[in-house]
């Protein structure tokens, strides 16, 4: 018996040291380093207690970029949904090349972010772009989608769910068919429309679905840094800036890693305390 336990623990040796270098030891020492000021590249790393919290309650900069990334949000994940949905929904009817439409919308996803980010970059171009070129065919002057405070995000938004689509689509594939077909058919015996199947059967029982895209889309939104990075470079005038792109400028400009961790330790408490809020406002039991 003795034998068996330690050819158990032999066998899950390998992923528990895995485990523990590559996430415990890095997230202890991520709380560790907030209490210090580390340049990276000085072996001495002076402790400084609470001061990082102090100046992160004093940092303008890092309540923009949560605004920022909080505006993309509410922009992203309704437009993501919707579409998602809408998609699904099509996708699940037995249409005539059903699996190319499939396979269409899912290569963005395995698409490099830095290369979908140059090419959009490319066509909401103010000056030769091809968006401005055909609404300037329709008389519309040209739109400063990357260089105006008020077009940034929205871009932004737009060119992140158009990339992460695909990816929601099939979840929400996913719930559709795994709903029962005889409750679409019980409601055609009762003289149910469409409309009428799709809110009172189709969504509810979407619900679980809808629960892990909400809180997929949230946790990714938290995490914007491809698209600003390259696209607007954070501008114009920050208003692009978020806040991984904020942790990415004080960890490797300014080397300041003791307060890059500090805003980074914050952010995933933000997003824990989120998605909990999520989970229990949306999520509701279906019974069939």
């Amino acid at each position: 018996m003795k034998r068996n336990h330690r050819s158990a623990y032999l066998l899950i040796l390998p992923y528990l040291l895995f485990l523990g270098v590559f996430l415990i030891y890095p997230i202890l020492f991520s709380v560790w380093l907030t209490f210090h000021d580390w340049n990276i590249v000085s072996t001495d790393i002076p402790f400084v207690g609470l001061e990082n919290y102090k100046r992160l309650m004093e940092d303008e900069l890092f309540f923009t970029s949560l605004w920022n990334t909080v505006r993309f949000i509410l922009i992203n994940i309704p437009l993501q949904i919707v579409l998602a949905l809408l998609l699904a929904v099509a996708l699940n009817q037995p249409i005539k090349g059903r699996g190319f439409f499939r396979g269409a919308y899912f290569l963005p996803v395995v698409t490099s972010g830095v290369v979908i980010s140059f090419l959009w970059a490319w066509m909401l171009s103010t000056d030769g772009g091809i968006i401005n070129e055909v609404l300037g065919r329709i008389g519309i002057p040209p739109v400063p989608w990357l260089t105006s405070e008020t077009w940034a995000i929205p871009s932004l938004a737009w060119v992140a769910a158009w990339k992460n689509l695909g990816y929601y689509v099939v979840i929400f594939l996913a719930g559709l068919q795994g709903i029962p077909k005889n409750l679409y058919e019980a409601a055609r015996m009762d003289g149910a429309s469409p409309v009428q199947n799709f809110f009172r059967i189709t969504l509810p029982m979407l619900n679980p679905a809808m629960l892990l895209v909400v809180i997929l889309s949230t946790i990714n939104g938290f995490q914007l840094f491809t698209e600003p990075f390259i696209m607007t470079g954070g501008g114009p005038a920050n208003s692009s800036l978020s806040v991984v792109m904020y942790i990415y400028k004080n960890a490797f400009q300014s080397l300041d890693m003791g307060y890059a961790a500090t805003i980074g330790l914050v952010l995933a408490l933000i997003i824990l305390t989120v998605s909990l809020l999520q989970k229990r406002f949306l999520e509701r039991d279906t019974y069939y």
